[in-house]
């Protein structure tokens, strides 16, 4: 049977600069839902990307004295590296100066054109280059960009226009039947009130620079970088191919759009309205997430309070860092991040909850049975025993439901009842004591199977948040590649740890951090 289709993204990111601790947030945020559902049986589809044209990548060019095609084959392979370093899983990355792109969204135009939904005009108004947005005047704040904060240009053009406020009705009927497609609600309330308030025809052409994709009914003209941007979306899997046609079938819609809650105009309104007039389905959900703030700011670039990742994974390693900005920053509101907070969060979960778990355990298998896996309990099990295979045995569904709400933290709470439990198990069977006498061996056994278990379908539900630690884990249980499970909730299946098989003890997976930030 083939496996259902799951298509996810993020935003594809500007290379106006190297990626910073917001990027990778929302980057490592759709990576560990992408790992999950290749685990649940899914043929996953994880797209990110680069967004390469526009007035500020041309600005950024010309700041360090090169054009703009040399700027982003510069800049590209850092973001390449930087996902590489935090272990993202992506199956595909999509720059917009690539030709599948290009012939996508000039097909995409034409079919725009076709239908009536483009026509020509002149623009007059406010337009902020860092954030390549246009604004009315009542939308400025005391004259400069609501949004950054920077000053704007007052544009005078002629454009090529798309019919949006044609779609305010129907895209109002659509979010009041599909209350899922813009999520969380807070963040559907906020794009239901701007659509209602009124939506303006959108400029989506530039003749005033040229590093654009232009248009295929006027060369003198590019699309606006946002209308070029949006499009990665359908382009990537093989819009305006035919030779992709199926697969553009078999992919779209995508189930989520992963995005930063500054640009859901784009997405929660502007976008649908474009696939609306393209005839397209819309995405299953667009999911905007908050900020992360550092000192109560929002960290961005703009603002120079950005941090490279490199950094962090340098001091705490890569899944650390992966475990703290899914395990402390709730998905879609803001989160106060801190080194102080970092620092914590792996001496207390990572060090001593998690890696002196698997540390002593495999150590007293090695120390109590020559390096093997006890058989399996016979009989009824001791009320211990029954209480850490009633926790494991909940945690798939647990699991999967905390993960359908894209609740990280939850789902890792669930993981950590687990983890926890077992560690006070071993506290309280103190497995040292049992093996002094030959009475109490059976019991031993018993103990020692019911931990390394517990441990071995931890390990599974930690692989999306860290796969590399899992992987670790999994290799000193004897057992094969936990990346390769497709099916999770029988793997998750109690008694599936193999009688005999041979552990190794290993180095501390987080060697503790004394020294504070």
């Amino acid at each position: 049977m083939d496996r259902p289709s799951f298509y996810v993204t993020t935003p594809i990111y500007y290379v106006n600069s190297v990626p910073h601790l917001g990027t990778a947030y929302t980057t490592i945020a759709a990576d560990a839902l992408a790992r999950y559902r290749r685990m649940t049986g899914f043929d996953v589809h994880f797209l990110t990307g680069l967004d390469e044209h526009g007035q500020k990548v041309a600005q950024a060019a010309a700041d360090n004295g090169v054009d703009p095609q040399s700027w982003v084959d510069t800049v590209a392979p850092k973001f390449v590296d930087a996902w590489k370093m935090l272990d993202i899983s992506y199956d595909d990355l999509i720059r917009t100066t690539e030709d599948r792109h290009v012939r996508g969204a000039q097909a995409f135009l034409q079919v725009l054109k076709d239908s009536g939904d483009l026509y020509q005009g002149h623009y007059e108004g406010w337009y902020c280059v860092p954030d390549e947005t246009f604004y009315t005047e009542d939308q400025l704040d005391d004259g400069k960009c609501p949004g950054c904060g920077r000053d704007v240009q007052f544009i005078r053009e002629d454009n090529w226009f798309f019919r949006l406020s044609a779609y305010q009705e129907r895209l109002l009927a659509y979010y009041e039947a599909d209350p899922g497609f813009v999520r969380p609600e807070t963040r559907r309330n906020e794009v239901v009130s701007f659509v209602a308030g009124g939506l303006k025809d959108l400029s989506i052409s530039r003749t005033t620079f040229t590093w654009g994709i232009p248009l295929p009914f006027d060369p003198a003209h590019v699309m606006y970088v946002w209308f070029d941007a949006l499009l990665n979306y359908v382009t990537a899997i093989g819009y305006g191919d035919p030779e992709r046609a199926d697969e553009f079938a078999r992919r779209w819609p995508a189930q989520y759009h992963f995005v930063g809650k500054d640009i859901i105009r784009f997405h929660c309104v502007i976008w649908p309205a474009m696939l609306m007039a393209a005839g397209l389905e819309l995405p299953e959900t667009v999911f905007a997430h908050g900020f992360l703030l550092t000192k109560g700011e929002k960290m961005s670039k703009s603002k120079g309070n950005a941090v490279a990742p490199a950094d962090l994974v340098g001091r705490f390693g890569v899944d650390a860092y992966r475990y703290y900005f899914l395990r402390d920053v709730p998905f879609g509101a803001d989160g106060s991040i801190s080194m102080e907070g970092m620092v914590q969060r792996y001496n207390g979960d990572l060090a001593n909850d998690w890696g002196n778990l698997v540390s002593r355990l495999l150590n007293m298998t090695e120390k109590y049975c020559d390096g093997l896996v006890p058989g399996k309990p016979a009989g009824d099990p001791a009320d211990d025993d029954a209480d850490i295979r009633r926790i494991a045995e909940s945690l798939p569904l647990v699991f999967e439901s905390r993960m359908a709400e894209l609740d990280y933290v939850g789902a890792i709470e669930a993981v950590w009842e687990l983890v926890k439990r077992t560690n006070r198990y071993i506290e309280d069977c103190a497995p040292w004591n049992l093996a002094k006498t030959d009475e109490t061996r059976p019991r031993l056994d018993a103990v020692l199977y019911t931990a390394l278990e517990a441990v071995r379908i931890a390990a599974l539900f930690c692989a999306p948040a860290m796969p590399a630690t899992s992987a670790e884990v999994w290799r000193r249980l004897g057992l094969g590649d936990i990346a390769a499970v497709t099916d999770l909730a029988m793997e998750a299946g109690w008694g599936r740890l193999p009688e005999g098989s041979a552990v190794v003890k290993g180095d501390a997976l987080f060697p503790r951090i004394y020294e504070e930030a």
